[in-house]
């Protein structure tokens, strides 16, 4: 939008109406505004961040791929140890344990590589939220259980 705005400058004596220097000049201070509409946005429209030199930036791409890292490995921990409590088999015979784990591993070979930090959230995001989903259903399961043994066993 800037490119195409060109810089025009208007005297402030046709602005004001008025040839008196001194009123220009006091005006001026009292003003202290921008000579062109170029100056005028560039004043009020948000900038982007300082360019960083290449080993600041790779720096701070260290330290998100750490913090991303680490939080996909907490991730991955608490899929295991949630999958312990699944521990009957499924129509063929194999523990949903081992079903859940081996889906889990597939699904985070596949989004190794991924580089988009917005992709990366998501994922995260939607990993822990199946995770507790999962033990949610798991527990309310238990409780209905445990109700109806109770509720069975006083009959």
């Amino acid at each position: 939008m800037t490119a195409n705005l060109q810089k025009c400058r208007i005297p402030l004596k046709l602005i004001i109406g008025r040839n008196d220097a001194v009123f220009n000049c006091s005006w001026r201070l009292l003003h202290e505004g921008p000579d062109t509409v170029e100056e005028l946005l560039d004043r009020h429209i948000v900038k982007k961040e300082k360019h960083l030199d290449e080993e600041e930036e790779e720096l701070l791409n260290r330290r998100r791929l750490t913090s991303t890292r680490r939080e996909a490995l907490s991730l991955y921990r608490d899929i295991i140890r949630a999958t312990r409590f699944f521990m009957w088999p499924d129509s063929r015979g194999v523990l949903w344990r081992d079903v859940l784990r081996e889906n889990a591993r597939k699904e985070f070979e596949e989004a190794r590589f991924e580089t988009d930090p917005e992709v990366i959230t998501r994922l995260l995001i939607g990993g822990h939220d199946a995770v507790q989903s999962a033990i949610d259903k798991l527990a309310e399961k238990q409780r209905q259980q445990i109700q109806k043994e109770r509720g069975g066993g006083q009959d």
